[in-house]
């Protein structure tokens, strides 16, 4: 699991717990008993544990403690804490759906082969105003039988990331995957929640087939890169995935060119530099990726400076735009943006992350040798997008030395980069 953002609070355990101990209306202005249910997480002992507990027996009845209750529930999930399996089970019956939601969500975590808990989860199929998906993937997840028939009933549900969850785990439930292709197809659905959900839903069932098409599906980055990982980690350990099979497919996500992608959105009228710059700004990454294409075949001389002006006045703190910028200005090998690509590379704030690999990749467009010792300096990384990354920019600027400390590398993928370069065969295999 990846806690790289877990540790934001600047909260000790014992902070944590008597903060989420203190009744919700003697709660300052200034506290936040939210903050500390998610913070346990950090502190995965029985103290934690207990304090979380007792949090979601506390069912005082504002808004507030309600959303502490879903937090403290999530929160005992994410620790798997199979002490606390009684009391999250008293929440399938809660009132609040989301408080369900997440007690459902946590059993998954935590596993149970209990059969009474099974059916109270797969009961809740049949309960009006809840919400679904979490339901079918635990009941999946749990290899719950007796469930296939009523998953098998939203499988054609209006509500696309709920169709796309039943056919997945009827599929896995069965061992039948003849219909994946339906959730395949959800991949270039026009509403960005449906693509992020059915790529979830193919992680799910290990459908490796869909590698390719999800390398070229119009969502962020973050969520092609873990499902790829994800889906080449399962494959390589069952035989079933090699690296030469992923490594062109890894190689094109990492460098997330839109012209690799297919675009589900298109623009009536060619749109102004300004337009361009804002679509920048958008949650939904497919229209990002078009404002990108855009820019550089329409805009490739005045794009910089505006690149530039952007991130001076809104775009360093927005890490969606933060991180479009930065690859813009690596593709149109805008070389001023060299000290602001370097900064980039080293920023360790969590939100930031996808910007470090995207800023390596743009120095290497920059050509610029330069950027080696810094590049290199990200080979020692934990974060291996990174490392993979700086791999190829340094593959770029002409520098392997490093390969065959790499070759020795504790991640299976980042030896395996290493010894393609190593025979002299390209990591990238395409153009970044």
């Amino acid at each position: 699991m990846d806690k790289r953002f877990f540790q934001i609070f600047n909260l000790t355990e014992a902070e944590a717990i008597a903060l989420l101990d203190t009744p919700q209306n003697q709660i300052s202005a200034d506290d936040s008993r939210y903050i500390a249910a998610s913070h346990l997480i950090n502190f995965p002992t029985e103290d934690s544990i207990d304090a979380l507990i007792r949090a979601v027996q506390n069912t005082e009845a504002s808004l507030d403690n309600r959303i502490v209750r879903r937090k403290s529930v999530e929160t005992l999930g994410r620790l798997k804490a199979s002490k606390a399996l009684p009391v999250i089970c008293t929440c399938l019956t809660d009132e609040d759906c989301y408080t369900v939601e997440n007690a459902v969500w946590a059993i998954g975590e935590i596993g149970t082969k209990n059969p009474d808990i099974l059916e109270s989860i797969a009961q809740l199929l049949e309960k009006p105003n809840q919400i679904y998906r979490v339901i079918i993937h635990t009941l999946a997840k749990l290899d719950y039988q007796d469930a296939i028939e009523r998953i098998n009933g939203f499988v054609e549900s209006e509500d696309k990331p709920t169709a796309s969850a039943a056919i997945a785990a009827v599929c896995r439930l069965t061992g039948n995957y003849t219909e994946m292709e339906k959730v395949v197809s959800l991949l270039q659905h026009h509403n960005c929640t449906t693509r992020r959900a059915c790529i979830q839903d193919l992680i799910d069932a290990h459908y490796y087939p869909a590698i390719p098409e999800i390398a070229r599906c119009p969502v962020s980055i973050v969520f092609r890169l873990r499902a790829i990982r994800m889906l080449a980690d399962i494959g390589v350990e069952r035989g079933e995935v090699t690296f030469e099979t992923i490594r062109p497919v890894l190689s094109q996500t990492l460098c997330d060119r839109p012209d690799d992608l297919d675009l589900v959105h298109e623009y009536d009228l060619p749109p102004s530099l300004d337009f361009l710059i804002r679509e920048l700004y958008e949650t939904d990454f497919g229209r990002c990726y078009l404002a990108s294409k855009t820019l550089m075949e329409n805009y490739p001389e005045q794009a910089p400076a505006a690149l530039l002006q952007t991130y001076a006045e809104e775009a360093y703190t927005d890490y969606g735009a933060h991180y479009h910028v930065i690859k813009l200005l690596g593709w149109l090998r805008y070389t001023p943006a060299y000290d602001l690509l370097i900064e980039a590379l080293h920023n360790r704030e969590p939100q930031f992350q996808k910007s470090r690999a995207a800023a390596a990749l743009a120095l290497g467009e920059l050509g610029d040798r330069r950027a080696i010792p810094d590049l290199r300096i990200c080979l020692a990384t934990p974060i291996w997008d990174l490392k993979y990354a700086a791999l190829i920019a340094l593959e770029k600027l002409g520098d392997t030395s490093d390969r065959d400390i790499l070759t020795q590398d504790s991640d299976w993928l980042i030896r395996a980069a290493a010894s393609a370069i190593k025979l002299g065969n390209s990591v990238t295999q395409i153009a970044c």
